[in-house]
C-alpha cells in the first residue's frame, strides 16, 4: 500500500513538474478540452501534446475519452488531493517553525528597544 501510494505521488509530482501540464490542467479545470484545444497555446505538434497527456493520463491526472477519432481529455482531481494533503504536513512544519521564529523576533525586538519610564 505504501509503495503504491509512493509511487502515485511519484507521478502526480513528476506531472506537475512541467510548466506545459501544469497550464493543460489548468485549462482542463474550465471544462472538457479535446487533445488539439489543448496543444494549441504551445508550438508543439498533437504528437508532442500527446506525450503531456499520457503523463498526465498516467498520474492520474487526467481521463481521455475517445469518440470517433476526437480525443476528450478531462481533468481528474483526486490525485492532486494526496498531494495536498502530502504537502500539508510540510506546511504544518514549517508554520510552526515560522511561529517560532516570530517569537524569538518580537522578544529580541522588545529587549532592544528603549524603555519609556512614562517620560
Amino acid at each position: 500500500m505504501v509503495e503504491q501510494t509512493s509511487l502515485s505521488l511519484d507521478r502526480v509530482f513528476h506531472a506537475l513538474g512541467d510548466p506545459t501540464r501544469r497550464r493543460m490542467l489548468a485549462d482542463l479545470a474550465d471544462g472538457t478540452r479535446t487533445v488539439s484545444e489543448l496543444a494549441e497555446p504551445y508550438a508543439m505538434s498533437l504528437a508532442a501534446a500527446s506525450k503531456h497527456i499520457k503523463v498526465l493520463e498516467a498520474a492520474g491526472l487526467l481521463r481521455r475519452e475517445v469518440r470517433g477519432r476526437t480525443h476528450l481529455c478531462r481533468l481528474e482531481p483526486e490525485p492532486m488531493a494526496s498531494a495536498h494533503q502530502w504537502l500539508s504536513a510540510y506546511e504544518r512544519f514549517w508554520t510552526g517553525r515560522l511561529d517560532v521564529l516570530e517569537r524569538l523576533l518580537r522578544a529580541e525586538d522588545a529587549a532592544l528597544s528603549p524603555k519609556t519610564d512614562g517620560d
